[in-house]
């Protein structure tokens, strides 16, 4: 998938990070989600690539990007040091300010660079999320139930890894087939990839760490930022599916609106997995944005 694509892979420290390149224009960084990887955008780049310069990274402890080992306090898969490894593919390929789409983890990840790291993020478009900090505060029966992974994943090891490292293929299938519209949305070969890196050795301690690190210090460097009134000042689009639990469970725009200063959005007719279940939707929405046409809000 994506073979018109040049593959790469950057080093930072002991981390390997590997995704893909190609396209031409203003650079444009796309992010995945869990558990998934860079192929998540195989409906979306040749279009995109028209008019940009994609890269397509897998995050750390994803795909083909490397697993490092984490401490009690999870931070090597805090939102802020994956967002340093994004920091570091972009600058290797020559780009000190871009633009970000990013769906899901990779959402998290993106609005961690873009409040750190002002001077680097032109604007962004999130897919299908809420703030950390606000989906923790205000979860409900509801949405645990659909998104039970995130607190299974959280739990002390090794039970978790144990679980997931039994039948990784099956973990895969039972968080994206649990959804809106169960496994059809996604390509044979796309889910194939998914499950081929969930059995990489190391991914279960690596998929469990970032949502322990989502559940605690990812959250301490959210109230950091409330506290001191920081806010994102990039301009942010923000679309989720209609038929997923963020959109059912939250009232995503003004949550967005309490953490970044020029917001604007709206649902699609899909689920959780937009780039997959709204290809056309997402492509339309992200050239007009970023290449700031006026649109509907």
């Amino acid at each position: 998938m994506l073979d018109s694509f040049t593959p790469f892979d950057v080093q930072r420290g002991p981390v390997r990070l590997h995704g893909r390149i190609g396209g031409r224009g203003a650079p444009l960084l796309l992010l995945h989600g869990h558990p998934q990887t860079h192929a998540i955008w195989h409906r979306l780049a040749p279009t995109l690539a028209q008019q940009f310069t994609l890269v397509m990274m897998d995050l750390r402890g994803y795909g083909d990007s490397g697993r490092p080992t984490s401490g009690a306090d999870h931070a090597a898969y805090s939102k802020r040091e994956m967002a340093l490894d994004a920091l570091a593919v972009m600058r290797h390929h020559g780009f000190d300010r871009f633009g970000l789409l990013a769906h899901d983890r990779g959402a998290r990840v993106a609005h961690r660079l873009a409040a750190d790291h002002v001077d680097a993020v032109d604007r962004m478009m999130f897919l299908d999320i809420a703030p950390t900090l606000a989906m923790y505060r205000d979860t409900t029966e509801a949405f645990a139930r659909a998104y039970w992974h995130w607190f299974f994943l959280i739990q002390p090891p090794p039970l978790p890894e144990a679980l997931i490292e039994s039948d990784p293929a099956r973990y895969v299938r039972s968080v994206m087939g649990s959804r809106h519209a169960g496994l059809a949305p996604f390509a044979p070969e796309a889910l194939a990839e998914y499950e081929r890196c969930a059995g990489i050795e190391g991914t279960a301690h690596a998929i469990c760490e970032d949502y322990r690190a989502c559940a605690s210090i990812d959250l301490e460097h959210d109230r950091a930022d409330i506290a001191a009134g920081r806010l994102l000042t990039q301009p942010l689009h923000v679309l989720w599916g209609e038929h997923g639990a963020v959109g059912r469970c939250f009232d995503v725009l003004s949550l967005w609106r309490e953490r970044a200063l020029d917001v604007r959005g709206r649902s699609l007719p899909c689920g959780h997995y937009l780039p997959e279940e709204a290809p056309q939707q997402i492509a339309d929405a992200a050239l007009a944005f970023f290449a700031n046409r006026p649109q509907e809000t």
